[in-house]
């Protein structure tokens, strides 16, 4: 079954905050939580305030947050928060759980919200609850899931400011040239690379190593699995932090999917499943080592995966990756540690796990990891077969095909029986309405390309 929450063990203990904010060690305590793209969202507190009152009763927010695009422009289509509503607030409740330092911040500690309504219901169409939703489900047949995110980013030598003010142009990435696994290319980078690596350790999340990636100036830096929404808990804090190190720096770094025609950003995730004696379930004696359970939860991701890809590639540019021989795949096949498919199948006996290779650097963790746990159920549910996996060029075998638009993925998303039986109209709607929104922002905007093929010569 789940863990339940009382069981959860802060990385910093309330009464170690308590003692921490008497001494004036800790002076504010960031109460957050992720929004529709998984950014941080909230306030800064006094730390006195938050201990005195908000510990216990919350905060408060406008709903507008979960209702607005990506540069917080109120838009219409989401029956949550309106203009006709009056835009009103949502609480923001304490998670302990998830208290922790935040070294990069001095004086600063940062808790998890979850959103509910005034009347104490849950928030249904929030990123995190989406994601407590699924578990819960799982943990009805008595499993939990695991997950492991892989953030890679591009780093450039540009401050944020100088790549607002140069429209993201002609940036200088901190290596010239391909540094994949290069101990040499990750040296060029290495004082912040391990700035973010001994800090992100300081807030609790376990660092396992760093590592240079293909696109000049890209790295990834990986972190030990963890329960699903520990592990989304901490995508959401690194990512963040792993900016405003950089800020502080005077580096950028980017997660976004496609930053240029080279390879892009990826952020393969990897999923498990324990059983309630906390042993593997995914491992057995079945075809290719895994048990029954894994295969009907392998084949749930397969038969979902083109309804899913909106959870998966949220945004316009997360399309620009499914590129044939790029490493980002493009048909819905699955293989043993096999790179070219959607899903590839690795470890063996307690580590069995698949992983799931079409998300980019811009996921929203809680909405990817909720996708896949929904899909497994479907497959265990319907009992789904699996098929035979992909054991050569995935690229140019006769599969289906990953959505190659935000546009098709949405109209697969809104249309998929699949989603709905899972995640409830509420929640499909309010995704659907969250695509159409960046739809109608990109069809109306001119691009540079437009501009350097039509300026002159049309």
């Amino acid at each position: 079954m789940a863990v339940p929450e009382a069981d959860r063990t802060p990385p910093l203990p309330l009464e170690e905050l308590r003692a921490l904010v008497a001494s004036g060690e800790i002076d504010t305590v960031v109460l957050a939580f992720p929004d529709m793209q998984g950014r941080l969202t909230g306030k800064r507190f006094a730390a006195p305030f938050f201990l005195d009152d908000v510990l216990t009763d919350g905060a408060e927010g406008c709903n507008y947050l979960l209702a607005v695009d990506v540069d917080l422009n109120t838009v219409d289509g989401y029956a949550m928060s309106s203009w006709d509503s009056g835009y009103g607030d949502f609480a923001m409740r304490p998670d302990l759980a998830t208290l922790r330092r935040v070294p990069w911040n001095e004086g600063t500690a940062l808790l998890m919200a979850d959103l509910m309504w005034h009347d104490d219901t849950p928030v249904v169409a929030a990123p995190r609850q989406i994601l407590r939703h699924q578990m819960a489900r799982l943990a009805e047949l008595g499993y939990t899931a695991h997950a492991g995110t892989e953030l890679e980013f591009l780093v450039f030598k540009d401050t944020y400011e100088q790549a607002w003010d140069a429209n993201y142009r002609d940036l200088e990435p901190v290596n010239q040239y391909n540094v994949d696994y290069s101990i040499l290319g990750t040296g060029r980078v290495e004082p912040l690379l391990r700035r973010i690596r001994n800090e992100m350790a300081a807030a609790g999340l376990t660092v396992e190593s760093a590592k240079g990636e293909c696109n000049p100036g890209q790295h990834e830096i990986a972190f030990k699995y963890d329960e699903a929404l520990t592990t989304c808990d901490q995508h959401a804090i690194y990512k963040n932090g792993a900016k405003e190190i950089a800020a502080q720096e005077g580096v950028s770094l980017t997660f976004m999917a496609k930053y240029n025609e080279r390879e892009g950003n990826s952020c393969h995730i990897h999923l498990s499943l324990r059983d309630a004696d906390n042993r593997s379930a995914m491992a057995g004696d079945g075809p290719d080592g895994m048990s029954p359970l894994m295969r009907h939860f392998l084949a749930g991701q397969l038969a979902a995966l083109r309804d899913f890809s909106l959870l998966y590639a949220p945004n316009i540019n997360s399309y620009k990756r499914f590129q044939p021989g790029s490493f980002a795949p493009t048909a819905v096949a699955w293989g043993h540690d096999n790179r070219t498919c959607s899903l590839r199948v690795v470890g063996h006996g307690p580590s069995m796990r698949f992983e799931n290779r079409l998300p980019g650097g811009d996921v929203n963790p809680y909405l990817a990891v909720a996708g896949l746990i929904a899909a497994g159920l479907y497959g265990v549910e319907h009992k789904l077969e699996l098929p035979e996996p992909c054991t050569g060029n995935a690229y140019t075998a006769d599969y289906e095909r990953v959505p190659t638009t935000l546009r098709e993925a949405a109209e697969l998303w809104e249309a998929s029986p699949i989603a709905r039986a899972a995640f409830g109209d509420e929640v499909v709607a309010h995704y659907a309405n969250m695509a159409r929104v960046e739809l109608r922002a990109f069809d109306a905007a001119v691009t540079d390309w437009e501009l350097r093929r039509s300026f002159e010569r049309m």
